[in-house]
């Protein structure tokens, strides 16, 4: 694969500029023990400059989120509801906190066959596909971002495999499913079966919980600004890593939680 180490950029605002101009991206995340995932990931969307949030919740969870996340709306999950709002979107995250049930399996499954938007597919929307014997039955751009562990289930290997060549697995990833993937981790990786690109931002600090759902929205919010899968994949791994480094500037290493990198996206995009 070809190296890549040249970030695309995002267009300046234009003055008469709408927040239908910025992209609406549909989070499909969170569930009763995971409530928070969503909350990380919508808020990631809005710091990373989308016009519009709007997240699929477990019902008894919609009246929770304004609460958290006054800028984003809510809807449920009935698959009419949601195939509306796929419709609607620009961009579709899916996976962080969703558990992995009967229910989330045919949610997925859903997304991936309806979704005409670019279609991120993070945590728990990883456990759905492992292991991965076959290109996504997805006609729209995806994305998959996992970590060693989940790149494991996906190939059917150990973790620590995927660690002795990462290059070697995130380049079996991209011919196995035909999308970009994001392999996590300490220099994360971004290939598309053609092109790679290594991050170089990036602290210990960052391995904490929900990082990975911060990341899976600032990826949603850029692919939903209009860069395409690989370009917005690059971009919201640097960005992600540089708003790490600077929380742990402003905290130090072990202080650093995943709200503090919701907060760093809008001054690393300025």
């Amino acid at each position: 694969m070809k190296r890549v180490r040249k970030l695309a950029k995002l267009p300046p605002r234009e003055v008469a500029a709408h927040k239908g101009d910025f992209g609406r991206v549909l989070v499909v995340a969170g569930s009763a023990t995971m409530f928070g995932a969503a909350v990380l990931c919508a808020r990631s969307v809005m710091r990373a400059g989308a016009g519009l949030v709007r997240v699929a919740l477990p019902k008894e969870l919609i009246s929770l989120l304004p609460l958290a996340v006054p800028e984003a709306t809510t809807s449920d999950r009935r698959r009419a509801t949601l195939r509306r709002h796929l419709d609607e979107s620009d961009a579709v995250v899916v996976g962080p906190g969703l558990s992995v049930s009967a229910a989330v399996v045919g949610l997925v499954e859903a997304v991936i066959k309806q979704a005409s938007a670019p279609v991120v597919l993070d945590a728990d929307a990883l456990s759905v596909l492992a292991p991965l014997a076959a290109p996504l039955a997805c006609e729209a751009p995806t994305v998959l971002t996992p970590h060693p562990g989940e790149a494991a289930r996906l190939l059917g290997c150990t973790a620590r495999e995927v660690q002795a060549d990462r290059v070697g697995a995130v380049a079996e990833l991209c011919e196995r499913s035909g999308a970009v993937v994001v392999l996590k981790g300490a220099g994360t990786l971004v290939a598309d079966g053609q092109r790679l690109f290594t991050n170089r931002t990036g602290n210990p600090g960052m391995a904490t919980g929900g990082s990975g759902d911060v990341l899976s929205g600032l990826l949603g919010a850029l692919l939903a600004r209009g860069l395409g899968a690989f370009d917005a994949a690059c971009l919201a791994v640097h960005v992600h890593g540089a708003a790490g480094d600077r929380a742990c500037r402003d905290r130090g290493a072990d202080g650093v939680i995943a709200s503090d990198l919701c907060e760093m996206i809008s001054r690393e995009l300025a």
